[in-house]
């Protein structure tokens, strides 16, 4: 039985991809009797009820994580957070930094403060492959805010609140996915865009990505990040996956983009270690809150977890299925 059955749970920014698989999934195989949904689209939200026939264990909060005030009213009673809200976009956010900052960074010391307040026993917060070893302004903020939640264990050490972090890669099928992107121009019979033929990326399918999310809650004690091992894939190959025999062309690297992601740079291996198959935690530099290390095994020295160097990989035979099937 899973710890949310039964449980009060909000995620911040509910009506994004993530959110509402993850609402579809509490809502037919967990059994939460509540779930809040936090964001700052009316529109979206009218559309999350409508798909999810207004079904009564849902409820639906107005309001923007940049508003301290808001959440602790969204989270009277809730026993569980996702923290799923963000700025995302890298090239909006080079060129509106303090937005992403304002949400980002300082949004998420809200939902810091707020969980604490309301005696929330468990966040999961949301981070990206792109707060490791950031180059742009959004992996920045999101490096920072992962520190805020890890930290955010010794702010709350005379609570019951607990915070960790699950860091992952491109989720297939989300909003901000290419895939759609391509889609499109390969029905009109548009050349592909390509960043760079050389690139590659980490990729997570959505259902990959909720079930990580919702067995890091049963692992949890706060402090760690969570990441999954997941296959890695070309541009190249993924852009003839959704659109075989497609024309391509190179456009040149995006500010601040990244010609290869990381999601544990060889400072973090130092003190990651791999706990299953699928799984590495990255355990806090400092604890003073009663951290409990789980049962692992060290990574070897000079460990450095990058899309280009993975032993995963996709092949194009298996992007196809999945696109088939799941995107």
């Amino acid at each position: 039985m899973s710890i949310l059955e039964g449980s009060s749970i909000l995620i911040t920014g509910g009506t994004g991809s993530f959110g509402k698989a993850f609402i579809t999934r509490l809502l037919n195989d967990i059994n939460p009797r509540r779930i809040v949904v936090f964001s700052r689209d009316e529109l979206k939200q009218y559309e999350v009820r409508q798909q999810f026939k207004n079904d009564p264990r849902l409820r639906f909060f107005i309001g923007d994580i940049r508003d301290q005030h808001r959440l602790s009213r969204a989270m009277r009673g809730i026993d569980y957070v996702v923290h799923a809200a963000a700025l995302k976009q890298v090239d909006t956010a080079e060129y509106n930094p303090w937005e992403f900052v304002q949400t980002n960074v300082i949004g998420s010391q809200n939902v810091i403060e707020a969980s604490i307040d309301a005696g929330v026993q468990r966040v999961v917060a949301l981070s990206t492959d792109k707060a490791s070893s950031p180059i742009n302004l959004y992996g920045a903020t999101k490096l920072t805010a992962d520190k805020l939640f890890i930290s955010g264990n010794h702010y709350a050490a005379a609570y019951p609140t607990r915070y960790s972090v699950v860091r992952y890669g491109n989720v297939m099928g989300s909003r901000g996915s290419v895939i759609p992107f391509f889609r499109k121009l390969a029905e009109e019979g548009k050349s592909l865009p390509i960043t760079d033929f050389r690139m590659t990326r980490f990729f997570i399918t959505l259902p990959q990505a909720v079930q990580f999310v919702l067995d890091s809650f049963e692992m949890m004690t706060g402090g760690e990040l969570f990441v999954p091992r997941i296959p890695s894939m070309k541009i190249t190959d993924l852009a003839q996956a959704v659109a075989p025999g497609a024309e391509m062309h190179e456009v040149g690297l995006r500010p601040g983009e990244k010609l290869h992601e990381e999601m544990i740079s060889e400072e973090e291996g130092r003190r990651t270690i791999q706990v299953s198959d699928s799984r590495y935690i990255l355990q806090p530099d400092l604890a003073t809150w009663g951290y409990k290390a789980p049962e692992g095994t060290p990574v070897p020295a000079g460990f450095h977890y990058t899309s280009d160097r993975n032993d995963l990989w996709f092949t194009g035979e298996e992007m196809m299925k999945i696109l088939s099937t799941e995107v």
